[in-house]
């Protein structure tokens, strides 16, 4: 025996051997797997729509249903017809999309209030418009952030458009908060790109610098160990949370090579080539995985995934507003976070049984919505508004189980991205023909008659009264009200009040709401309110306020005819409770006036003053 072992005599294969050629024949398989999805690619396909088409109006408060445009199943877009496309874009906070075809332009259309279309306006596109700025490149992918766009070109190079006040368009700058037209991030190398509310995850194939991150880091999303919190000198009471407009490579995954990412609205989740699977950024909902609501400032590998589970470094990512998912080795589908609006949040991956069996290969969640292709079905779940699950008008307007699109069935769709309100799809025209000659058109005015700057102005309640009050109490107050008959008031100073310590972010998605409730408010403050003090007042003169119409308030003016001139503030009878001014010498007068004096006619009220001698 020692002699055998002495002459170096090979032991019998053991079972880390067999491991290994296991190992090795599934990473052939999704390395074939691969080459497929980029074919797919290459090919392209038609771009379908469904969902809110009024962007204007889309997650907005007090709009009339009936001026709502609502594609309640997919449809053909007349300015993208016959047109292969081959990547389409949006997010979980976005209202608008980005598609690119198969010769690399680049289209966008929705809402464009702070130059997130890229065509140098702010005009609103409600049909896709070509990005005539980035004709001279080649587009490969794109991400939609809230009031961003970022896209990546065959040249490794990565170009962004629309809101920078916090950094995430990654030029190094925030001189200009909007950049209506396209504008170079500072990252070479990039073969990918992922957009947040308000932050950017690139992917590059630098060594050591796989994952690169810039906007706001207000609860850790950008993975750089700090959210860059500080007092504001102006404010103590409100926290700021310091912008980073450099990308910067996320020091704890440097030596990993990260293959698929995704964004919600404030966290991000990663996969490696080892199968790993990170989290990191806002916590609430447990979207982060980690059985905890806390916030990770760095990225933290899931524990479920690494004990139990393998994840191909292909696997099918999502990131939503409050939820998060992946396919691991099957196509198995696990999920965690806030999955369904009612019933207990998921604190930790969990497989959606409903689609056990299923080979997903294409994922993304919106806001409320999440939608997959797989095989020859397109499956979709959540909660609708507008109709962008695709279930078609006598469908179910939301399903809290995944549920097949009867619309796309038996065809062959080959990628899906889910927004605010609506849903994009790219299929195959050569499977199943005779059901894409039946798929309806929809075609969209190119772009709308007026520019937007900020939010559109929302409708008054209480008729031309409530209009006015509207404009006076609105955010971009121009001209003062004109005076009506009644005497002019002076507007009363509105309470210091202190805010709540809330984000940047968060305050930009109250702004859609902001007016309504300013005007609510308001009007509940004057209603409850009553004179005070005991002086003259002139708020309920003729509105019925006070104690009774004649008690302590003005004098009661139902009797006096619409004629008679109103009383000047001399001759006004004075309120209060001290002693009645001195009788002045009275002229002469005649019997029928004294006979008047002595049997007053009676009054509707009377103040609590002494009572009058007859």
């Amino acid at each position: 025996m020692a002699a055998n072992e002495s002459a170096g005599a090979e032991p019998p294969p053991t079972s880390t051997t067999a491991e290994v050629g296991l190992e090795e024949k599934k990473e052939e398989k999704v390395e074939d797997k691969q080459k497929e999805e980029d074919k797919e690619e290459l090919k392209g396909g038609e771009l379908l729509f469904c969902g809110c088409a009024s962007w204007e109006h889309v997650n907005r408060k007090d709009v009339d249903s009936k001026s709502i445009t609502t594609l309640s199943k997919p449809v053909r877009l007349t300015s993208l017809a016959n047109i292969d496309i081959t990547f389409i874009a949006s997010g979980s906070a976005s209202c608008h999309c980005v598609a690119v075809d198969v010769n690399g332009r680049c289209y966008t259309w929705g809402r464009n209030e702070r130059g997130q279309l890229g065509h140098g306006d702010l005009l609103q596109r409600n049909s896709p418009t070509l990005v005539t700025a980035l004709t001279r490149y080649h587009v490969l992918r794109a991400g939609a952030g809230r009031s961003h766009t970022v896209v990546t070109t065959d040249d490794g190079a990565s170009l962004a458009f629309g809101w920078n006040k916090h950094g995430q368009l990654g030029s190094g700058s925030m001189k200009e908060e909007f950049e209506k037209l396209p504008v170079r991030s500072l990252v070479t190398e990039v073969n990918q790109v992922f957009c947040g509310a308000e932050f950017t995850v690139w992917l590059s194939s630098t060594q050591g610098s796989s994952i690169l991150s810039a906007g706001l880091p207000q609860y850790g999303q950008l993975g750089h160990g700090t959210d860059n919190e500080y007092n504001a000198k102006e404010a103590s009471v409100r926290l700021v949370y310091e912008p980073q407009p450099r990308p910067r490579a996320i020091a704890a995954l440097a030596d990993k090579n990260i293959t698929k990412a995704a964004c919600g609205n404030n966290h991000t989740v990663a996969v490696d080539s080892e199968g790993m699977v990170y989290t990191w950024g806002f916590g609430g909902h447990g979207r982060l995985g980690h059985k905890e609501q806390k916030d990770e400032w760095t990225p933290r590998a899931l524990d479920l995934f690494q004990r139990k589970y393998v994840v191909p470094p292909n696997a099918v990512v999502a990131a939503g507003s409050a939820y998060s998912a992946c396919t691991a080795v099957g196509g198995q589908l696990y999920m965690w976070g806030r999955v369904k609006p009612t019933g207990d949040n998921w604190m930790y991956p969990k497989p959606v049984m409903d689609l056990s069996g299923w080979n997903i290969r294409s994922l993304d969640s919106g806001n409320t919505s999440s939608a997959a292709a797989a095989e020859n079905s397109c499956i979709s779940w959540g909660t609708a508004v507008y109709g962008e699950l695709g279930y078609g008008p006598t469908g179910p307007k939301s399903s809290a189980q995944p549920k097949k699109i009867d619309t796309l069935e038996d065809m062959h769709v080959m990628r899906v991205a889910c927004g605010v309100g609506h849903t994009l799809f790219i299929v195959d025209r050569t499977q199943a023909p005779e059901k894409y000659e039946k798929l309806e058109t929809f075609t969209a005015s190119e772009y709308s008659p007026a520019e937007v700057e900020d939010e559109p102005e929302k409708p008054s309640r209480g008729g031309a009264k409530g209009a006015a009050k509207g404009k006076q109490n609105g955010k971009k107050r121009k001209t003062a009200p004109e005076p009506t008959a009644a005497p002019e008031k002076k507007p009363r100073a509105k309470r210091a009040t202190k805010k709540k310590d809330v984000s940047e972010s968060e305050e930009e998605e109250e702004e859609e709401i902001s007016d309504e409730s300013e005007e609510e408010s308001e009007e509940a403050e004057e209603a409850s309110e009553k004179p005070k003090g005991r002086g003259k007042s002139t708020r309920g003169r003729g509105r019925g306020r006070g104690r009774g119409s004649g008690g302590r308030g003005t004098a009661d003016t139902k009797d006096v005819p619409k004629s008679a001139p109103a009383k000047s503030e001399e001759t006004a009878p004075k309120r209060g409770r001290g002693r009645p001014p001195r009788k002045q010498a009275e002229a002469p007068v005649s019997a029928e006036a004294k006979s008047e004096k002595s049997n007053p006619p009676a009054k509707s009220g009377r103040g609590r003053g002494r009572p009058r001698k007859s």
